[in-house]
């Protein structure tokens, strides 16, 4: 396959807000070692991607600048050291960055087949979410079946994902979520309850559902705000699994008493820096595990809104507003 030399993406002029973003052109990635060259037809918009356009957020070493963390496509060249996949295998993929553009390098082993039935679109809605997901909630807080998971922002991407995964592998789970409308979607996905945090204290509402016990696990993209409040929340044993501070970083005049009286664990993570090999093992577990429930229609991207490749700001505004119920994903012609 004859390749081009250039390819458009979206650059920054500078770090600031959406209109930050602008199409602009570079030379083609080369896959490195180990790497898939992927010609992009699909790409998600994701939190991480809006922190790194104010400055927040930087690629880390080796990694590309350009803004991008998943992208559904077809693969057009390969690096030395790839096994599994050839020129013309349609995947999805972690990509490290790089992913608003119109070819994008990422290691192999954080790429994964289409599942059977689904379109660029759909499958560029997978990987970040279901990476994070499935590390988070399932490899470090450990939920099993039977046991009960609150959910904060439950309408999010991640939260659609966590809420049906969560329910796949046989959790009660209890969401938290900003409007009737976004409780709405949330019960329709399997949510036991959905708490309006607008309207209803979450700690009284899980200690209303669960007998005063409380929750063995919350996936928690709060951060401080929520971080005294989680703690009451939890039952004996039970894990907290932060991966975002949306509501801050800094918490003050907190007891750690309930830590030691109930035993709690208090976890994180943030996917971009794990090593290569934390992310294969994520990939190879989500491919065993969680690639046949989708094949089988069992669980499903939340896809609110496709937008063309030029309209990233506006996918980002969309993102920065919070209305929206899922993915937000771009295309490309």
């Amino acid at each position: 396959m004859s390749l081009p030399t250039s390819m458009t993406y979206i650059g920054l002029k500078d770090f600031g807000g959406p209109d930050a973003l602008m199409l602009s052109n570079s030379t083609l990635p080369q896959p490195r070692y180990g790497e898939i060259l992927v010609r992009v037809e699909a790409a998600g918009i994701n939190r991480p991607d809006v922190m790194q356009r104010k400055g927040d957020y930087p690629p880390p070493p080796g990694a590309s600048p350009i803004l991008g963390l998943e992208v559904a496509g077809e693969v057009v060249a390969i690096g030395e050291g790839v096994s599994g996949f050839w020129p013309g295998d349609k995947v999805c993929a972690l990509a490290n960055g790089g992913g608003y553009a119109e070819y994008c390098a990422v290691p192999a082993t954080q790429a994964l087949p289409w599942p059977k039935g689904y379109d660029a679109v759909r499958a560029a809605a997978l990987p970040e979410t279901f990476f994070t997901v499935w590390a988070n909630l399932f490899m470090m807080a450990e939920l099993k079946r039977g046991e009960t998971v609150l959910v904060h922002g439950g309408s999010s991407g991640i939260g659609t994902t966590a809420i049906q995964l969560a329910r796949a592998f046989g959790a009660r789970v209890y969401v938290t979520a900003g409007s009737a409308e976004k409780c709405e979607a949330c019960v329709a996905l399997g949510a036991a309850r959905a708490i309006n945090y607008r309207q209803q204290d979450f700690c009284s509402a899980i200690a209303e559902e669960t007998g005063k016990k409380g929750v063995d696990v919350i996936l928690d993209m709060i951060g401080a705000a929520y971080f005294e409040r989680n703690l009451r929340t939890l039952a004996r044993d039970g894990r907290l699994s932060i991966i975002a501070f949306l509501g801050g970083t800094f918490v003050e005049k907190v007891s750690l008493a309930p830590i030691l009286q109930r035993r709690l664990r208090v976890t994180g993570s943030a996917m971009r820096p794990r090593t290569s090999a934390e992310k294969q093992e994520i990939r190879n577990q989500l491919f065993e595990r969680v690639w046949p429930l989708l094949e089988e229609g069992r669980i499903a991207p939340v896809i609110h809104a496709v937008l063309p490749f030029s309209q990233a700001a506006i996918a980002h505004r969309m993102m920065e507003h919070g209305d929206h119920i899922g993915k937000i994903m771009l295309t490309l012609d």
